[in-house]
């Protein structure tokens, strides 16, 4: 894990418009900054960005944050992977928190298989570009495939030569570790204990991840040829897990996001074909079955997906496989054939951008109607393979589970059971069936696990509100005025011996706050204070809890004063016009606390109509007590605020 310390070097170097400029062209608007929003389509620029709170927001679309939120949804960043991002744009070296030594061992590892692989991808694209076998072999035959060096040099794509220890003799020479070589799959380790290369003779993809750094290879052989497989990948290890990629996933975010459609093909030249026919909205699976990490990652740019696939029966049957689980992720799933044995790659290349683009618009297959067709054809007049579609094509309905896929739930049973020729009624029950077990089983299983966390956490408070009804609760303006002076002048000087982030916390020593998601917010900052780390609005709007985050954000963008009517209230302090530090801690504490003692009051007299009468005398001092505390209160506030 990325330390505290190296977190806060990080957002304090931040500069949002350096880094929100890098992606949306923005002009000065009074003290913000404005452009045409990222995140939708739009022609009048609605998007805000404010350099003095450090975040954005688009008031078309909704979409806001800060710098970190920005690489996060723009280039679909993980946290920890943005804050990467962020460290290496301002030269910040990363430190990591206290782990375990396997921990750390393994993150050695993966620094040691990034470097590795940089060197490789490098190597290859030399021996290819400069190189006379790697021209004269591997690159004419890329252009005979009609690659032009654009394309090429987009996706780096490089020649190993046909010599034994080529790259091996390269990153021994360059120092790298013998041992972790074999782990990246460019080099093997032979029975005489000879570390050889394991590419020899093939040109090279390098796979990327989702920030663009190198993770993997596959080698393909030049032309036909029988000495091997057609193509070697890189084997799993720290860095590389084949279930998790998608290839030119990264170079394919901004273009899926914007035609919030992605298409999925089976290998590397598919895709690179179709990127340098303006199609770039595609991503490959290897030729492997897909998973559901790589369904959610294309899940993560949009929900619906097109599957292009060859048109012979080994492509069909590749097609149908995961789709249970891509109706289960909520993707919409059409697939396209491509005709007379040809595959995406030769096929643009044969009829053209043009062509291409109108016969997939045309060749739309519904997914779950197309496995039906295959699946009746393959059952033909038996009746018993008959009842199996039936139960098959019910099992498939049932996936779509959610409420906003009612209407195509139906749509499905209409048009499947006119196709198997049953009762639609019949279906219907049947899909129904299969839901409710489905249903009943989680039940069971979320029983099981609820009586396993009750016993471990017996007596714990269960939260119950819901964000919205957290952030609108009637008493929440004075919890989320503490927060917002908290984040604001916390570590400004309350007086000689302490700052007001002290003052605060000793005020409100004895009180909580009514909502948990606040009173955790609260808890963090006291935590991060008592640590030294200097919390500040800045910096808590990058906490590593998406929650809290968002939370900082919805108080910080709030347009609103500390009070609505404190000017009127404080006739002649003209509250709104002056310095807002120490008098504005003092009255959003004291605030808080009189509506923390009115809750008390009314608490108390309740309690007082039904207590029994030995009772009744505790009950009346207490009154009297919050009467004293209300009393002080207002009198150092110098009017009467609560009636």
């Amino acid at each position: 894990m990325i330390s505290p310390n190296t977190i806060q070097q990080i957002t304090n170097q931040i500069d949002i418009m350096d880094v929100v400029g890098e992606f949306v062209k923005l002009k000065k608007r009074g003290t913000n900054y404005l452009g045409l929003c990222p995140f939708h389509n739009e022609k009048s620029p609605s998007f805000t960005v404010s350099p003095a709170k450090e975040i954005y927001k688009c008031f078309g679309c909704g979409k806001s944050g800060n710098s970190i939120t920005f690489l996060m949804e723009h280039e679909k960043y993980s946290y920890v992977e943005a804050l990467r991002w962020l460290a290496a744009r301002y030269n910040i070296e990363i430190e990591e928190s206290e782990s375990s030594p396997e921990q750390k061992l393994q993150n050695q590892t993966a620094d040691s298989l990034f470097a590795i692989n940089h060197f490789a991808q490098k190597f290859f694209t030399t021996q290819l570009t400069e190189t006379e076998e790697g021209k004269n072999i591997a690159l004419s035959y890329l252009q005979e495939r009609g690659f032009r060096n654009a394309v090429l040099e987009k996706f780096q794509i490089g020649f190993n030569p046909d010599i034994k220890d080529a790259l091996t003799k390269a990153l021994l020479a360059n120092q790298f570790n013998p041992e972790i070589l074999p782990k990246t799959g460019l080099v093997a380790l032979r029975s005489n204990n000879e570390l050889a290369d394991n590419y020899r003779g093939r040109i090279i993809f390098p796979i990327h991840n989702n920030s663009g750094k190198v993770i993997g290879f596959g080698a393909r052989v030049i032309g036909k040829s029988d000495r091997g497989p057609k193509y070697i990948n890189t084997p799993e290890n720290e860095i590389y897990v084949k279930s998790k990629i998608l290839y030119g996933s990264y170079f394919a975010r901004l273009a899926i996001d914007k035609a919030n459609e992605c298409l999925l093909v089976e290998g590397y030249t598919d895709v690179v074909s179709l990127h340098q026919a303006g199609i770039e909205n595609v991503v490959a699976s290897g030729g492997t079955s897909l998973t559901v990490d790589q369904l959610r990652l294309v899940k993560k740019y949009t929900n619906n997906l097109t599957i292009i696939y060859d048109g012979d029966s080994a492509g069909v049957k590749a097609a149908l496989r995961g789709l249970d689980m891509a109706l289960e992720e909520g993707l919409n799933v059409r697939l396209v054939l491509i005709p007379d044995n040809e595959d995406p790659d030769s096929y643009v290349n044969k009829v053209g951008v043009t062509a291409f683009n109108e016969f997939i618009a045309a060749n739309k297959k519904d997914f779950i109607l197309f496995q039906l067709e295959v699946m009746l054809k393959e059952a033909g007049n038996d009746v018993s393979r008959k009842s199996t579609v039936v139960n098959q094509v019910a099992e498939t309905i049932s996936k779509l589970n959610k409420a906003e896929d009612f209407t195509r739930q139906q749509d499905y049973i209409r048009q499947c059971a006119g196709m198997l020729k049953i009762d639609e009624l019949g279906l219907t029950n049947l899909v129904n069936k299969l839901k409710r077990d489905k249903l009943t089983k989680e039940e069971k299983k979320q029983a099981t696990d609820q009586t396993s966390f009750n016993e471990i956490n017996q007596g714990q408070p269960e939260d119950v509100l819901d964000d919205q009804q957290l952030l609108f609760n009637r008493d929440e303006a004075h919890e989320r005025n503490i927060i917002k002076v908290l984040l604001e002048f916390g570590l400004r000087q309350w007086d000689e011996t302490k700052l007001m982030a002290d003052y605060i916390f000793e005020e409100l020593e004895q009180f909580h706050f009514d909502n948990p998601e606040l009173e955790e917010l609260f808890d963090t900052y006291k935590t991060m204070y008592a640590k030294g780390l200097e919390p500040t609005a800045k910096s808590m709007l990058y906490h590593a809890n998406e929650k809290l985050r968002n939370l900082v954000i919805h108080i910080t963008m709030s347009n609103s004063e500390l009070s609505q009517n404190w000017d009127e209230v404080m006739e002649g302090m003209n509250i709104l016009n002056r310095d807002l530090s120490q008098q504005d801690v003092l009255m959003s504490v004291n605030f808080y606390k009189l509506r923390k003692i009115k809750k008390m009051f009314e608490e108390n007299q309740r309690d007082m109509e039904f207590a029994p009468l030995e009772e009744q005398m505790r009950l009346i001092e207490l009154h009297q007590h919050l009467k004293e505390i209300e009393r002080n209160i207002t009198q150092q506030l110098g009017t009467v605020i609560m009636k």
